[in-house]
């Protein structure tokens, strides 16, 4: 099957529409898996790249694409949130928090405590060489030169930085901002779900979006309320104008006012019931109004962005129909040519919206994974086609990769009648009318192979789906394939044959014929295409472009022995004349005289016989198997005949044809076999014998001819028969001879146990080296030739 493949150790395949794989070191585990296109280290181009090993880090060290430490990482972001909110609350609100806050805060704090050193342990990734780098000594070298002493002075606790801090300082959570820092994470993260194929895009994008936008409205109205509250007139302040006595308001009062004129400000909106009111105020805000403006044009252009890339395509679609509406007016073309360009540029806005045809896509990826997703798609289809009926599956594997999917509205031309042959089709769904073709049918075949104009305009039906193959292309393939190409051209020939009552097909069936026999067609044509046609003027032309007379078709079949086969004297003539080894055998162990033989061939059987055609250069013992399990006495004469060993072996638990005759109770196949020198004692494999056989199943008349042929050997060989050769008798054992000199002249040998049927009975066998002879010993005085002794 072509679908099967050998995995190499130098990639590796996708499923189509596949989620993913990749390549592994042999020395790690789990498979493909661990890999991942976004993060893992890719080799450097060229010669370099032999030096690239993706291997598993040191012990104890961690690697940052270990999923578990990525599960430590995301766990982290969650309380990186908590960080963004109440770091700047307390900042703000609250001088010395404490209670249940406090306790959460210092938990959080331990956790990235944990993470400091985790980190000493985790290998990096070299920006310069893009190495994993798992050296503990750099490791730690390079996270204590960088980022270390921020990550230290985000993790002090609360209480721990009043005591260090001046006490003009203690009022101010200083060292609590600090755990802003943490904010790198966030954006490592959102920036990797960015390219996470889970997760939307869009949703992605607006959340970040939306945070970014929450988190400076918390921040800046914290830094409101901390301009307030350290004032020393409260008075003079933006929050005494809605609540003079703000101190003793509650906490959630003050952080909603506080919220509420930082998100007006934000938006610059300005209803006028708030406003900064001292010169401290006055220059935040000022900074913080500057601060809008490019935050305003970050998310305004990102928005932007996100809705028009969501419409782009509609856009352009409606750009297209505008043109071709002009083009059409401007030409003045006809109606119907104008709906087929309007159904065609509409129909091609819904498959593509739809992502029914992605061909921009499928071409950007490499050509393995395009044939797999093409097989997946085409292969049943295609392997139902009437043209590729009996072809190999490597040659449909090929051309539904070099195929490509096109839609086609109702009433749009395809093709058009003496258009140049450049494409064909194959219809998915729909019908199109040409000879009213439909799903799993081909059209413009003909035009394609012969290289002629286009025979019929073919218009769709209704909406279909074709395959579209371009002529190049699929002789591309075809060349490569010379036996399959036979095929195709028998497939098409008898397609037209059956379609001959059109007098256009009888036509192009005739031209065809011309066309092959004077070698005019671009497809591959083989001898074997030739003799299955029993075109003898074919054979003869592609015999004197040198082709070879022992080629062999993709089921290991000579030109012989189809020839053979079919009865064409004068192809088997014309293939030995030209050098076909007579004796050729098929995979099955066949030879042509064998299929010449069991098809009742005579006059080819006696060409091969005279080319020195031996039933012994094939399975010996597969011929009389089958003349006795289809009960054929004359077969099995013509075997014994054409020198074939009837006595031997025919499975491999050594039974014999006369095992099989006994077993099957066929007394007439049994005395055949005893006359062509079956051994009736002869055991198999268990040592049973055919006599033994005969006595278990009780079969009489089987018994009394073992008997009587034990009773003719206790008597002696027959009496002497006269012939024009000389005198020779049949002894009751067939002897072997090995042929040691063939420079002497052809023997003629006495065939068959009858004596009196020796005349007629005496085939010449043609005398070569090493040629193994299976014959009845002559054993009277007059011979025309010596054998040499039997081995």
């Amino acid at each position: 099957d072509s679908t099967d493949r050998r995995t190499m150790t130098s990639g590796s395949r996708c499923a189509p529409w596949g989620r993913g794989g990749g390549v592994q070191s042999r020395g790690e585990s789990g498979g493909g898996r661990s890999f991942s296109v976004f993060t893992a280290i890719l080799p450097s181009l060229g010669a370099h790249s032999n030096s690239f090993r993706q291997r598993s880090v040191r012990r104890w060290v961690v690697s940052p694409y270990d999923p578990r430490y990525r599960l430590w990482d995301s766990y982290l972001v969650c309380l990186v949130l908590y960080s963004a909110w109440v770091s700047p609350f307390e900042f703000g609100f609250l001088q010395n928090p404490h209670g249940a806050l406090a306790i959460a805060d210092n938990t959080v704090n331990a956790f990235f405590a944990m993470d400091i050193v985790l980190t000493f342990f985790v290998a990096y990734t070299d920006k310069r060489t893009y190495l994993l780098v798992d050296d503990p000594a750099k490791i730690a070298w390079r996270y204590a030169t960088t980022w270390l002493v921020l990550d230290v002075a985000s993790t002090v606790p609360t209480e721990l930085s009043r005591r260090i801090l001046p006490p003009d300082l203690r009022t101010y959570g200083v060292f609590g901002m600090l755990r802003l820092w943490r904010l790198r994470r966030v954006g490592a993260l959102l920036s990797r779900m960015e390219k996470d194929r889970k997760f939307s895009y869009f949703w992605v994008r607006c959340s970040k979006l939306v945070a970014v936008t929450l988190f400076a409205v918390h921040c800046s109205g914290c830094f409101y309320y901390l301009l307030a509250d350290r004032y020393p007139n409260p008075a003079e302040t933006w929050i005494s104008i809605s609540m003079p006595q703000f101190h003793t308001e509650s906490l959630w009062n003050r952080y909603v006012a506080s919220m509420y004129w930082s998100i007006t400000t934000l938006t610059t909106v300005g209803y006028g019931d708030m406003h900064a009111v001292n010169s401290r105020e006055m220059l935040f805000t000022t900074f913080y109004m500057l601060f809008n403006l490019g935050l305003t044009a970050y998310l305004i252009g990102n928005m932007t962005n996100l809705v028009v890339h969501g419409t782009s395509r509609t856009r352009k679609y409606r750009d297209k129909i505008q043109a071709a509406t002009s083009f059409a007016q401007r030409h003045e073309l006809p109606e119907r040519l104008q709906d087929q360009m309007i159904s065609h540029l509409s129909l091609k806005f819904r498959t593509h919206s739809e992502g029914l045809q992605q061909q921009e896509t499928l071409d950007a990826l490499p050509k393995a994974l395009r044939s797999s997703i093409s097989h997946h798609l085409f292969f049943g289809l295609v392997q139902n086609v009437y043209l590729f009926q009996g072809v190999s599956n490597d040659l449909i594997f090929q051309l539904v990769s070099e195929m490509s999917a096109e839609y086609f509205a109702p009433r749009e031309d395809v093709i058009l009648q003496n258009e140049a042959p450049s494409d064909f089709y194959i219809i998915v769904t729909g019908s199109v009318l040409a000879s009213m073709a439909k799903s799993g049918e081909v059209i413009g075949e003909i035009g394609v192979l012969c290289y002629r104009p286009q025979l019929f305009t073919a218009r769709t039906k209704s909406l279909c789906q074709l395959l579209r193959l371009d002529r190049a292309d699929f002789l591309k393939v075809v060349q490569s394939n010379v036996g399959d190409a036979t095929i195709i051209m028998n497939n098409l020939i008898q397609y037209l044959k059956e379609h001959k009552g059109d007098g256009v097909i009888s036509g192009i069936a005739k031209d065809i014929e011309r066309m092959l026999a004077t070698g005019q067609l671009d497809l591959p044509i083989t001898l074997c295409f030739a003799a299955s046609r029993g075109d003898d003027f074919l054979m003869h032309q592609l015999l004197k472009r040198g082709l070879d007379p022992n080629e062999i078709d993709n089921c290991g079949r000579t030109a012989l022995h189809i020839a053979a086969s079919n009865g064409s004297e004068q192809c088997v003539r014309r293939l030995l004349e030209n050098g076909a080894d007579a004796n050729a055998r098929d995979p099955e162990g066949k030879v042509p005289l064998w299929e010449a033989l069991c098809r009742r061939h005579q006059p080819v059987v006696q060409l091969l016989v005279e080319a020195g055609a031996v039933l012994s250069a094939g399975d010996g013992a597969m011929y009389a198997r089958v003349a006795v399990e289809e009960d054929d006495a004359v077969l099995l004469e013509e075997i014994a005949r054409c020198g074939g060993d009837v006595a031997a072996a025919c499975s491999s638990d050594g039974t014999t044809p006369l095992h099989r005759a006994v077993l099957d109770g066929n007394a007439r196949m049994v005395r055949v076999l005893l006359e062509h020198g079956a051994d009736p004692d002869r055991g198999d494999a268990r040592g049973l014998t055919p006599t033994a056989l005969a006595d278990r199943h009780a079969h009489a008349d089987i018994q009394q001819l073992f008997a009587s042929h034990r009773q003719q050997d206790q008597q002696g060989a027959p009496k002497p028969s006269s012939t024009e050769e000389g005198v020779a008798v049949a002894s009751t054992a067939p002897q072997r001879w090995v042929v040691a000199e063939p420079g002497r002249p052809p023997v003629k040998l006495l065939v068959g146990a009858q004596h009196a049927a020796a005349d007629g009975q005496l085939p010449e066998l043609p005398l070569r080296r090493n040629l193994l002879v299976v014959s009845w010993k002559p054993t009277r005085r007059r011979r025309r030739y010596e054998l040499p002794p039997p081995t």
